[in-house]
């Protein structure tokens, strides 16, 4: 990275670029977006305001696919808008061939409604990941999954990294595990955050709000060759086919890439919303930001535990994103939460006990250090 004219790094203008409070430690919820992802949504709506074409307005969603591309590593076809994560999953599991879906019953609701309701409609069957030792709580292995799935089986689904335990899916090992068969990766928790090879899953979908910070509405889902193969655009609509402004009351072939998912035309205020949280991205690149992240948590998580306070997720740093879950005595995670929101240090409370804090580049140290004194503090 090259310095600026004013000595400052391209990593100090990415700082620079947010503006949230400096005791925001609530990444894995939501994470407030970048001056100029608001700058962004201010003038397109401004120009909206002024009647500018559609079309001149709708080329946010190419500069969004574009973006999405480059840092999935998937070919543009291959890639298309989304409004959420649930919606880029119900996309997929209602357009599944017949069978079998296995899925944690620790997975965030998202993905777990998406095959439900899948199932509800007569088109595939779900199927728990059998428990072990640790309860539902335990880790989605390759080992795991490679002694569950059975013939039947078309698909797996697994979050990237899970969003109680903040434990990082090892998803090139589930690749070779799930075989011919689909992975279906919810990433909303760890896309933005670790630098990998998203290309192994089968159906990557990820929701902007959270770590991207491109606020609400926006996201993206990307297909393999194998999904684009075998998923069918049962929830595509008008603007999945080609041709779609031919209205001629017959019906359209769909789109050959994975924009046949497509259901209407995107609102250009998220998708200029994603590009430009994306492009901010690119400034410094992931890796710059994962290795950010990752020193901070392990601050974090060092502190806490010289504080005496447990730490439930994993310590290793290949094991973990940004999500760090602290233990607090039983009952009394409510009051941890309710003592950092005095000391103007933002969390979730995750049942009875656990704390969950969650950390981006931005976070300051000063902040770590002011959440564990309060942990420390808990009786």
């Amino acid at each position: 990275m090259s310095a600026g004219t004013d000595g400052s790094s391209p990593f100090d203008a990415y700082l620079r670029s947010f503006q949230e409070a400096p005791g925001y430690l609530n990444f894995a919820s939501y994470g407030p977006p970048s001056l100029a992802v608001i700058e962004t949504i201010g003038a397109l709506a401004h120009d909206a305001s002024l009647g500018r074409a559609s079309a001149q307005l709708h080329a946010q969603d190419r500069r969004g696919l574009a973006a999405v591309s480059r840092l999935t590593g998937f070919d543009p076809d291959a890639v298309t808008l989304t409004t959420s994560t649930s919606l880029g999953l119900l996309q997929v599991a209602f357009g599944l061939p017949r069978g079998e879906v296995l899925v944690s019953e620790a997975e965030f609701p998202a993905n777990l409604y998406a095959w439900w309701r899948s199932e509800d409609a007569g088109l595939t069957r779900v199927r728990s990941l059998p428990i072990i030792a640790g309860g539902p709580l335990a880790p989605v292995t390759p080992e795991r999954v490679a002694a569950a799935v059975r013939p039947d089986t078309v698909a797996v689904a697994v979050s990237a990294v899970d969003f109680r335990t903040g434990t990082r899916a090892d998803l090139a090992g589930l690749r070779e595990a799930v075989g011919d068969r689909l992975l279906i990766v919810d990433g909303i928790q760890g896309f933005g955050v670790l630098d990998i090879d998203w290309t192994v899953a089968d159906a990557l979908v990820v929701g902007g709000q959270k770590w991207l910070r491109a606020g609400w509405g926006a996201g993206f889902t990307a297909l393999s060759p194998r999904a684009l193969e075998r998923l069918l655009p049962r929830l595509g609509g008008w603007t999945g086919v080609e041709d779609p402004s031919r209205y001629d009351g017959r019906r359209h072939p769909p789109l050959p890439g994975a924009q046949r998912l497509s259901v209407t035309n995107a609102s250009p205020f998220a998708s200029g919303a994603l590009a430009t949280a994306l492009e901010v991205i690119e400034t410094v690149g992931v890796a710059a930001i994962h290795d950010r992240i990752a020193a901070t948590a392990e601050r974090l998580i060092a502190g806490l535990a010289e504080a005496g306070v447990s730490v439930l997720s994993p310590t290793r740093h290949d094991d973990r994103a940004g999500i760090v879950v602290a233990r607090t005595p039983s009952g009394n995670a409510s009051s941890a939460t309710d003592r950092l929101a005095d000391a103007g240090i933002t969390v979730t409370g995750h049942g009875p006990d656990r704390v969950r804090f969650s950390v981006h580049a931005t976070t300051t140290t000063d902040a770590i250090d002011a959440a564990v004194e309060v942990m420390a503090n808990i009786p």
